[in-house]
């Protein structure tokens, strides 16, 4: 897979087995699965840069469980100095069409909520932005976030200031990115008999 992007494999994985990531012809590192829950559930595994020097991987992980709302794990795999931080805030245009006959004065203020890295927080079903906040107060990043019941995502800070090789400006992947149509849907079916 390319820089990046991000997929969903079914894998019937079990204690003990061991998934090897290739870097082209070269063995990149392997990850191994020391346990796993009982009941469904679904394992992300994200590999990145160990550090700005080497090629090496590194991989984060997370089990999220099978819950009726929405999960978001924010990770962090940014290698280098700069500092930043994920928020998450309610989508203005999705505001301004829930209240598109109010008076502006009567408009609800966009919620906005800071997210910690290495974290798993459940957020209502929804259309949110999710914007990148450098130390200098600059937006750095921003991505949608089209949070639906039962589905869990991740918020990836990406991105390494190498020492050799390319280097990559921290961005925000969000994974998966569901069509902000089923979210309609979704209310049009919760509301039938």
């Amino acid at each position: 897979m390319p820089y990046k992007p991000c997929r969903d494999f079914s894998s019937n994985l079990k204690a003990g087995d061991k998934l090897e990531v290739r870097i082209g012809d070269q063995s990149g590192g392997t990850f191994s699965v020391s346990d796993l829950p009982n009941n469904d559930a679904v394992l992300l595994l994200v590999v990145h840069r160990h550090d700005t020097l080497s090629t090496a991987v590194a991989f984060e992980s997370h089990v999220f469980a099978d819950l009726a709302g929405a999960q978001v794990a924010v990770i962090d795999t940014y290698k280098g100095k700069a500092m930043s931080v994920p928020k998450i805030m309610d989508n203005n245009a999705a505001l301004l069409a829930m209240s598109k006959d109010d008076k502006e004065a009567d408009r609800p203020a966009p919620r906005s909520e800071e997210l910690r890295y290495d974290s798993v927080v459940a957020v209502s079903p929804g259309l949110y932005d999710v914007v990148l906040a450098g130390q200098d107060g600059l937006e750095k990043s921003r991505n949608q976030l089209v949070a639906l019941k039962h589905r869990s995502y991740v918020v990836l800070r990406t991105g390494v200031e190498a020492q050799q090789g390319p280097s990559f400006p921290q961005e925000l992947v969000i994974f998966p990115q569901p069509d902000a149509s089923e979210l309609r849907s979704a209310a049009a079916q919760g509301r039938s008999p």
